[in-house]
């Protein structure tokens, strides 16, 4: 028996949850306005770790969403973060 740990993705963009097609930042799909909401509804599933990407700061080289993960770390998980560290 293998034992694996899920992690939940929640993408940053203009401070929605999205997803892009093929890495393409003119082709996305919004799938919440709030990404803190989207955390809380994991984190209230079971999720013990989120991945949270920061599309915007992956595209200006800087971190662009620090609010909004500092927000979800408070919920009680982990946060793995990408996007934007240099």
């Amino acid at each position: 028996m293998s034992n694996f740990q899920i992690y939940p993705a929640i993408d940053l963009r203009g401070g929605k949850c999205v997803r892009l097609f093929q890495g393409d930042y003119g082709q996305e799909t919004v799938y919440g306005d709030s990404p803190v909401e989207m955390a809380v509804k994991f984190v209230e599933a079971g999720a013990q770790w989120l991945h949270m990407v920061d599309l915007d700061g992956a595209k200006d080289g800087r971190r662009i969403n620090n609010e909004i993960v500092i927000e979800a770390a408070k919920l009680n998980v982990n946060v793995q973060v990408g996007g934007g560290i240099r």
